[in-house]
């Protein structure tokens, strides 16, 4: 899930859907200058982050450890 969003940021989102789903697995992706909220992200449940523009390769290994 992006960081920036229209309506409602990622962070809020993620706390809507831990809400929800407490065992939910979600990474946030971001631009370079918003890795603040980021860790925020992190702290608050996020199980990874992508920095923009993606590596594939790590994108790759986002997702395996969201399903692993």
């Amino acid at each position: 899930m992006d960081i920036t969003m229209p309506d409602m940021d990622g962070l809020q989102a993620l706390k809507e859907i831990l809400k929800v789903d407490p065992t939910a697995r979600v990474a946030m992706c971001s631009a370079m200058g918003q890795q603040s909220m980021v860790i925020e992200a992190l702290k608050a449940g996020a199980r990874d982050f992508v920095v923009k523009p993606f590596d594939v390769a790590r994108v790759v290994g986002a997702v395996q450890k969201l399903v692993s």
